[in-house]
């Protein structure tokens, strides 16, 4: 199953920038209608733990299973 969205970028691009402009390409498929543009949650590993990245997650009311880094 190929991924719901993904951006390629250029030699050694950090991860959680992109998190939000991958997020605002994916489209969740129902049964029926268009494809909806805000999934319940979104899951990570900690390098999408940002406080940006959260306050994005929580604007949009979508929820966020990344856990949260120590440091």
């Amino acid at each position: 199953m190929p991924p719901p969205a993904f951006i390629l970028t250029t030699g050694q691009a950090a991860d959680s920038p992109q998190f939000i402009p991958v997020l605002e390409k994916v489209g969740v498929r129902g049964l029926v209608g268009r494809p909806r543009t805000r999934p319940d949650a979104v899951a990570g590993d900690k390098a999408y733990s940002s406080r940006g990245n959260r306050a994005h997650l929580h604007k949009r009311r979508i929820q966020a299973v990344v856990p949260e880094k120590k440091d």
